[in-house]
């Protein structure tokens, strides 16, 4: 295998793909259901059919490319992340194993060695969660874990539905639930991504290997208050929804902070009404994201955030609802895998470590029920979800090698 070859291709191939952006200039914006997620949806089909692929889009708007083996019915192997973005963000995030997916595709193609079971790639719609607050829609689809209700319950910052976006977007809502597999059918999922943060490319590391994604809990908060005149209206006779919401708000990150094993807690969205600047604040929103590898730290500081919202309402009369958006588990990586794939970087040369991811990925979702496995590659100065993101395109390539070796492994 060619180093520089496989670098092109997958250079070739994102800087196609970065031009199916809502935000040209100021970072890649592809937001799922729109019209620049169609233009790379229908982009990636190309590129899987060139590679000897047989193409289809699912029900939940997944884009699917199938290299057939020798036994159809011997259980696949999948490997895909997610082809949405975040606000601004940069060009790797996702696509970069995409399109290392069908160059790993190219290359078992054009080996000509005969494969047991079906190679698989996909390419995971709404990852990010980033329109509808959410996440994991299309590979939580894929496990059967998407009703309708939940299509017609999580809307966008403009009042759009799931349901509603799916159909301007050419899909049947209600045939998502045929977007489920039968999950016999896959013998293992791997997923190579970059690593959003710092470790690999401060310690000067070729490849990461993940042996643990962190769990994630999210919340939208609405504390509700009453709007009166910010002059007029005595301190001790007010019902402030902002007094309320940030004496919670300040106390969060202290609590990530005591509970350690690499907990983190984010208010990342804070919305006021009215929003005058002389007005006492009706209603306060915020999302809380909560990660950490101990489930049970999680918990504990969503029932702290509880007890604050108590103490805090009831201190000034304001009352308040909690709304989850997500919840799923941490979990642990296929030890096999990791193993077979520390042999194939010492085979290579590669430096490798083992690292623990505290960005949540597709591979969170299927790693619950599938045997899973990720691989990082470094992120330049470990940054990410930014116009800055930036990482080597020869190093997504060493990563293409080991995962080719590792399903002719799996084979």
């Amino acid at each position: 295998m060619n180093i520089d070859t496989i670098a092109n291709n997958i250079q070739r191939n994102l800087e196609k793909l970065s031009i199916f952006n809502a935000t040209p200039g100021e970072g890649c914006t592809r937001l799922p259901f729109t019209k620049e997620a169609r233009q790379a949806a229908d982009y990636l089909k190309i590129c899987m059919a060139n590679a000897g692929l047989k193409v289809h889009e699912d029900q939940a708007g997944n884009v699917i490319g199938v290299l057939e083996g020798e036994d159809p019915e011997a259980p696949a192997l999948v490997v895909g992340s997610h082809f949405d973005t975040v606000i601004n963000g940069g060009i790797f995030d996702g696509l970069a194993g995409v399109v290392a997916g069908i160059e790993i595709a190219r290359l078992l193609k054009e080996s000509g060695k005969p494969l047991k079971r079906n190679f698989v790639v996909i390419a995971f719609n709404d990852e990010e969660g980033m329109r509808f607050g959410t996440g994991y829609f299309g590979s939580k689809a894929m496990l059967g874990q998407i009703t309708i209700e939940d299509l017609h319950r999580y809307k966008d910052k403009d009042g759009i539905s799931v349901y509603e976006a799916m159909q301007e977007y050419g899909l049947v809502p209600e045939q998502v639930l045929d977007a489920k597999q039968d999950l016999s059918k896959i013998k293992a999922f791997i997923e190579l991504h970059i690593e959003q943060g710092p470790v690999l490319y401060q310690n000067k590391v070729d490849i990461g290997l993940v042996e643990c994604i962190v769990g994630i809990q999210r919340y939208l908060i609405t504390v509700h208050g009453r709007a009166d005149h910010a002059g007029t209206t005595p301190m001790d006779m007010r019902i402030d929804a902002v007094e309320a919401a940030t004496k919670v708000i300040s106390k969060i990150p202290d609590w990530a902070r005591e509970k350690g094993d690499g907990t983190v807690a984010t208010t990342g969205f804070i919305k006021v009404l009215p929003g005058g600047v002389n007005i006492v604040a009706e209603q306060v929103q915020f999302t809380v994201d909560i990660r950490s590898r101990n489930n049970d730290n999680i918990n504990d500081i969503v029932a702290k955030i509880k007890e604050e919202l108590d103490k805090a309402c009831k201190a000034n009369g304001a009352s308040w609802e909690m709304d989850n958006k997500l919840t799923i588990d941490p979990v642990n990586l296929n030890e096999n895998m990791l193993t077979l794939l520390e042999q194939k970087c010492q085979d290579y040369g590669y430096s490798y470590q083992r690292i623990i991811s505290g960005a949540g990925h597709d591979a969170l979702a299927i790693g619950q029920v599938l045997d899973t496995v990720m691989v990082f590659v470094p992120s330049k100065d470990g940054r990410s979800h930014c116009p800055a993101e930036w990482t080597e395109y020869k190093d997504i390539a060493k990563a293409v090698t080991i995962i080719h070796d590792l399903i002719l492994d799996l084979q």
